[in-house]
């Protein structure tokens, strides 16, 4: 099997996994150089799990045959555009006709030289265009490896930028992927437009059998034979008489050659005379089954399991992979291989003994040496094999990723609502966690999924979800994020979830995005409620109510009543503007969601690197708004918060740290190995922590829903609330600064601040009267401002509030008014 077949076969494993039926259409009807244009199948060895076949009619084209390929390429080489229009239109006919016939809903296109085809490769083009409008498929191609073979064959296409070729398009139905970064570089080098382009490369998948203990006797292999094995296709590219002159070197190694030795007969024969000159025992073991397979017959696994190391010396052009030491990698056995062109790129990292060709044409007595130490040095091979399996793992683990999160498996069709749960280190709560989840009262099982995105743990938390998957009559999904920070996971499980619902089969249902935080369990009617209030009020966004349990507390009355004190006044905000949504616990619609461009991810700088800002679920919240869409409250949709921020990090907290300073805004790990804190705070403590609490309650909740939606204003319970005069100030003030900051809104992050600061300070001790008179006379007053104020003569302060406001150096303002939440 080529490089090509093994690699699709294990990108379709993975949908085959999913339920998915596997075609493979070989490429014979492709290719004008290998001799089998048009040529039945007969004794090709594919897994039982895939179907061989091929575009329905496409040797009844008229003119198009062998010849025709081969004379548009040359058409290309001279960089003129050949006449392919006739023959492109008919084969994308087939092609769609074919698709039609089977059902089609996914297409991966393993690429190798297919672009030496012109007509072929425009009506893929065609057909994937016309075939992806007509089922409304999304990105359903997973196109790889489209490069030009700059390495092997780079006068192949023309002189760069290759105006003859059928260029690469940006096609809403396909996905490119490049096999390297130096690949996905030389293909933005030619086609710098191009969009939704990744890396996937080759991958290591281990064989799926033992290897047959018969397989020395058959070959007539002495059992304590050294083995160099080395399958491949047998033409002076492959350079196998390297392999030769190097067991020349090795005494006691016998060479074993898998591959078609009819191909070329003349190198067989080349081959086997320069074995009897060096007197190298060597075994030509013809075709063997591809690893993948399970049948009888020998296959390269049983190869595999006897050789002690597998070889690719190959020529210095070779354009990229190297099936051989992909499978030697996957099965632990060292391999040995020349210095190609991009045998760095491809294998950087990897260990093995490696034969510089630009200086040394055959191996040396060096190289052999190290070859020998290799094969009979079991502490060292062990090393090498554990080394490189690791690093393999890693690759195919990567990749599964990335084809599952762009090409997931299908959703339920009774799915109405996906729930987010971003994870990093949470072994010790995410079984309660989950089972909270699950065990929601009057919803069925079927009707909702959990998405958990694992954040890089390096604790049991994945494994203890998949244990739990295994068993819940919910479905839960588990995927990856790589990139750190509970913004980035969150994101990424609500793309999972956006994409997997486009498939259900009833488009008019609204269908629901709920965020989730790993470490808070929710109360049995959370979803129910949440749901309801959502569907009552046909609302973009919903949100939850969040609460502390007492138990928690006893003993500590001071911060127990700091924390009641702000969670009181977030229960009246949110009930007269909906407020924002907290990761810990909300609701979004799909459509919603996407028409504001998803979960954005705000970056800073933190002590010289780039950091995500913390406040992604609050911005979106604000998009979301913005945007005109309406958000509701469900106070009966409840959320347990866990104390462990307040146990572990009480310092941080009263002081308006714990989310940082100076302006950043992010996340920290707050699970050190000391135990709680649960001494109560002192009355200097316990007024520190309402300030902060309050300072930083009031501009996000009372303030910023008005700032950014002023018809609020206008709303009863809005001006009770305010009171007609304060309702009326506080709107003339919004559109003042509006129009003196020259914003034609304040969505972004630094826009929204700046204004809310300016308001709160502006207005605070109206804001807090009313405060007192909703919520409680405990409110007390505005906490004191600034010093830098006492100077400040009445008449200038709010010239000053706004320098103050707008100081983007020091970041006293986010300093004073605390970094996030507080409770």
């Amino acid at each position: 099997m080529s490089g090509v077949v093994v690699e699709f076969l294990k990108t379709a494993k993975s949908f085959a996994d999913q339920g998915y039926r596997v075609h493979l259409d070989l490429g014979y009807d492709i290719k004008a150089d290998k001799g089998r244009f048009f040529q039945d199948y007969r004794h090709e060895r594919v897994p039982d799990w895939v179907t061989l076949d091929r575009v329905d009619g496409v040797a009844r084209i008229a003119g198009y045959d062998r010849e025709f390929v081969a004379a548009t390429l040359e058409s290309v080489r001279r960089n003129e555009l050949p006449d392919t229009d006739r023959v492109t239109e008919a084969l994308a006919d087939a092609i769609v006709r074919t698709w039609e016939d089977r059902g089609v809903t996914l297409v991966v296109v393993e690429n190798g030289t297919l672009p030496e085809n012109v007509a072929y490769t425009k009506a893929l083009y065609r057909a994937i265009a016309s075939y992806g409008a007509a089922h409304e498929l999304g990105r359903f191609v997973l196109w790889r490896d489209h490069d030009l073979m700059w390495q092997s064959e780079p006068a192949k296409y023309g002189r760069f930028p290759y105006p003859a070729t059928p260029p690469m398009v940006n096609s809403p139905h396909i996905h490119y992927f490049a096999l390297h970064e130096e690949a996905k570089r030389r293909t933005l080098e030619w086609m710098p437009q191009l969009r939704n382009l990744d890396v996937l490369p080759n991958t290591f998948t281990p064989p799926s059998r033992p290897g047959r203990p018969d397989f020395l006797e058959w070959h007539g292999i002495a059992p304590d034979t050294k083995i160099i094995a080395r399958f491949t296709r047998i033409i002076p590219q492959k350079r196998i008489d390297r392999d030769l002159h190097l067991a020349a070197q090795l005494p006691g190694t016998c060479l074993f050659i898998a591959g078609d030795t009819e191909e070329n007969p003349a190198e067989t024969g080349k081959l086997r005379a320069l074995a009897e000159e060096l007197q190298v025992p060597v075994v030509f073991g013809g075709v063997l089954e591809p690893c993948e397979s399970v049948s009888a017959e020998f296959s390269v696994r049983d190869l595999l399991a006897h050789a002690d190391v597998v070889s690719f010396l190959t020529s210095y052009d070779y354009e990229s992979y190297g099936n051989p030491i992909g499978e030697a990698i996957a099965a632990g056995v060292p391999y040995i291989a020349s210095r190609y062109a991009l045998y760095d790129t491809v294998y950087a990292g990897f260990e093995a003994p490696v034969l510089d060709i630009l200086e040394h044409d055959l191996p040396t007595p060096e190289f052999a040496r190290q070859v020998h130490d290799l094969m009979t040095n079991a502490e060292r091979r062990a090393e090498v094999v554990a080394h490189n399996r690791q690093l393999g793992t890693h690759t195919r683990e990567v990749a599964d990723e990335l084809v599952t999160t762009l090409y997931p498996p299908a959703m339920g069709p009774e799915v109405r609502l996906s729930v987010v749960l971003p994870v990093y280190n949470e072994a010790a709560n995410i079984e309660d966690v989950l089972l909270s989840l699950q065990n929601q009262d009057d919803i069925e099982p079927g009707t909702y999924e959990i998405v958990l995105v694992d954040n890089n743990s390096t604790d049991d938390t994945v494994e203890i979800a998949r244990r739990f998957a295994e068993k819940s009559p919910v479905d839960v999904q588990v995927i990856s994020e790589r990139e750190q920070g509970v913004a980035c996971a969150r994101r990424a499980g609500m793309e999972f979830a956006v994409r997997r619902s486009r498939n259900r089969k009833d488009p008019g249902e609204r269908f629901y995005l709920m965020s989730a935080d790993a470490d808070c369990r929710v109360d049995r009617r959370w979803l129910t409620e949440l749901l309801a209030a959502m569907e009552k009020d046909k609302a973009a966004i919903g949100v939850c109510d969040y609460y502390y349990n007492a138990e928690h507390f006893v003993g500590r009355p001071r911060l127990w009543d700091a924390i009641q004190r702000t969670l009181r006044c977030r229960a009246v905000t949110f009930s007269l503007f909906g407020g924002f949504p907290d990761g810990k616990g909300f609701a979004v619609e799909r459509e919603a969601y996407e028409d504001v461009g998803g979960i954005e991810i705000f970056y800073q700088l933190q002590h010289g690197r780039f950091v995500n800002h913390l406040s992604d679920d609050w911005d979106f919240g604000i998009r979301v708004a913005g945007s005109g869409h309406d958000i509701t409250y469900a106070p009966k949709s409840k959320v347990e918060i866990n104390p462990r921020r307040v146990n572990h990090a009480i310092d941080e907290v009263i002081t308006g740290r714990a989310y940082g300073n100076d302006g950043i805004i992010v996340m920290r790990d707050i699970r050190p190995e000391a135990p709680p804190v649960t001494v109560d705070l002192t009355e200097a403590e316990a007024l520190q922590a309402w300030e902060f609490s309050i300072k930083d309650f009031t501009p996000k909740n009372t303030i910023l829903p008005v700032l950014i939606t002023p018809s609020f204003l206008d709303e009863d319970p809005v001006v009770e609330f305010f009171g007609e005069n304060l309702a009326r100030r506080l709107g003339e003030r919004i559109a003042e600064i509006k129009a003196e900051m020259s914003v034609t809104d304040f969505l972004p992050i630094h826009s929204y601040k700046t204004p809310s600061y300016r308001l709160y300070l502006e207005f605070r001790d109206e804001i807090f009267a009313r405060l007192r008179a909703t919520v409680g006379e405990d409110i007390g007053f505005p906490p004191p401002l600034p010093e830098c104020f006492d100077s400040v003569p009445a008449a200038r302060f709010a010239e000053f509030v706004k320098y103050y406001c707008e100081d983007r150096e020091s970041g006293e303002a986010h300093n004073y008014f605390g970094n996030g939440g507080v409770f």
